[in-house]
């Protein structure tokens, strides 16, 4: 299966597509849903890590992105995050976060496997991704 046609980078190109208003405010709620679901797997210095490492590849394609992309304090975890998006196009913004979304998705797929992070992003968005076999998990 080709990359570009996975279930869950199809959901997250979706999902930013979907926003038209206050896109960095959306791109924003949708990383603090999904770093809640990782947290509470890996703790928070697993999260940070991961988060890190998919700025830093995606600054590549989107120099705009944080250079220093957490804060100490973790309730103001996405703030520099927010800050690059303002002044930005929302198209701009939904190809940006819908690309870093992917990265770090892609990262933690290699890591726990295609299901797992399925299942993280169903709990995290409240959206149904069919896995391999074709099945889909349900949030219930």
């Amino acid at each position: 299966m080709e990359t570009c046609d996975l279930p869950r980078h199809q959901l997250i190109k979706s999902l930013m597509a979907k926003q038209t208003e206050k896109v960095a405010d959306a791109a924003i709620v949708l990383w603090a849903q999904l770093a809640t679901q990782i947290i509470s797997i890996v703790g928070e210095d697993g999260f940070n890590a991961l988060y890190v490492r998919s700025v830093f590849l995606s600054r590549s394609t989107f120099p705009g992105l944080p250079t220093i992309p957490l804060p100490p304090q973790a309730e103001h975890r996405f703030a520099e995050l927010k800050r690059s998006f303002e002044g930005q196009s929302p198209l701009q913004v939904r190809e940006a976060n819908s690309l870093l979304l992917i990265t770090l998705t892609d990262i933690l797929a290699s890591l726990i496997g295609e299901q797992l992070i399925n299942r993280i992003l169903s709990l995290a968005w409240g959206a149904e991704i069919p896995n391999e076999t074709g099945k889909e998990f349900k949030n219930e």
